[in-house]
């Protein structure tokens, strides 16, 4: 395994950071200044400035291989730098969630037609998607949970239920809906789901409120809405009925690199922040940095950075190498490593700021607050857990002694 830079991405990283240290970084208090004036799930018009810069910089849709002609080992690397600012940098570069993961759905499975409606204007920035799986009412971290209806009805289906921790659903430029749910209970378990694209002006699809994270009103809206007599036409099924599960399964694996690598982002911003804080800040009548137990925070945290992007740098290969079926064990790993690692760095820097660490003066309470979100799309760690030791349950050891 060689998880060196190709001279395709150094460059694309070396235009990334050039972009972040120009004008994603100066930004973030333009941006934050506008949602607490105007509308917490709105658009600040800084974006637009933002996506317009990085579509002249060549930075746009990294995250598509076909597009893009980076491998998502190439691609893990930039998405680590657009980490250090994961609020604002991903969408700047049109590769934020859920959009990357809804565009990548669509480009696998999606019809002609629905790409041409949907995924042309995905890939373009000018809308915005929203995934609707979770539900409040089930376990959703087992998928097979999922209670919304889906019926067909003549040239139609009709859609209902009720989903939650849909994300960006508030934002007014999310104007397609991914809809999981039933149609038909009484097959087999795993071909019981489909996949529906819901217009946002459907009508019966209404969002009823927005869910905070630790009282952070974040990515446009994390929505709660209801389905209640929603039709569509029977074409705006994705694949074919039953291959909701598939697709689902489908999606995750080069999004939980992008997840991990900006969770690895945050985690080394936070470090630098912490080790910058150190130089500067006198306590007991020596700098922070001179204390032996801030040291250790210090190489700790650099450990668990480390380690964790080797694995995510390992995974990405896989999938490069094998597909996603060939990655499951390290897909699951990741999701558990890398937002781990990322809380124990930022709690760290949290510890060395001190009161100002769980403030809003600095990135760092954010930054906690989403790591342990983390912990929870996408599936929780323990069903993560589950699926490695499941896999590590059928190998045969080279040796028992």
């Amino acid at each position: 395994m060689d998880f060196a830079l190709s001279p395709k991405a150094e460059e694309a990283c070396e235009r990334m950071w050039d972009f972040m240290r120009e004008r994603v970084f100066p930004a973030e208090p333009v941006y934050k200044e506008w949602l607490a004036a105007h509308d917490p799930h709105g658009h600040p018009p800084v974006m637009e400035e933002l996506k317009a810069e990085a579509r002249r910089r060549g930075l746009w849709n990294l995250f598509l291989p076909s597009l893009s002609g980076l491998s998502n080992l190439e691609y893990a690397s930039v998405a680590e730098i657009s980490g250090w600012s994961p609020v604002i940098a991903p969408e700047a570069i049109n590769c934020q969630a859920p959009d990357t993961g809804n565009m990548e759905t669509l480009h696998m499975f999606a019809s002609p037609e629905q790409k041409q409606r949907w995924l042309d204007p995905l890939l373009d920035g000018t809308i915005r998607s929203a995934f609707a799986m979770t539900e409040p009412d089930v376990a959703s971290s087992d998928a097979t949970n999922i209670t919304t209806s889906i019926t067909r009805d003549g040239d139609d289906y009709v859609l209902n239920g009720r989903k939650w921790w849909t994300s960006g659903a508030a934002d007014e430029r999310c104007q397609i809906f991914i809809v999981m749910g039933k149609t038909d209970p009484e097959t087999k378990t795993h071909r019981q789901q489909s996949m529906v694209l819901v217009p946002r002006d459907t009508p019966g699809l209404n969002i009823e409120r927005q869910l905070p994270i630790f009282g952070y009103q974040d990515q446009h809206g994390h929505s709660e809405i209801t389905l209640r007599n929603v039709r569509v036409p029977a074409e705006n099924i994705l694949a074919s009925e039953g291959d909701g599960f598939m697709i689902a399964q489908a999606r995750l694996g080069p999004g939980r690199i992008h997840h991990a690598m900006r969770a690895i982002g945050m985690a080394e911003r936070a470090l630098a922040l912490m080790v910058d804080r150190a130089k500067s800040r006198v306590a007991f009548g020596k700098h922070l940095a001179e204390q032996g137990v801030v040291r250790e925070m210090i190489a700790q945290s650099r450990i668990d950075i480390d380690q964790a992007r080797l694995l995510v740098l390992k995974t990405a290969w896989l999938i490069d190498k094998h597909g996603a079926r060939g990655a499951r064990t390290e897909i699951a790993a990741i999701k558990v490593a890398a937002p781990a690692a990322a809380i124990a760095v930022i709690d760290r820097a949290i510890e060395v700021f001190g009161g100002a660490g769980v403030s809003d003066d600095t990135p760092l309470a954010y930054f906690y607050a989403w790591a342990r979100v983390l912990r929870i799309v996408d599936g929780p760690d323990a069903v993560h857990r589950r699926s490695i030791a499941k896999e590590e349950l059928k190998r045969t050891p080279p040796y028992l002694g």
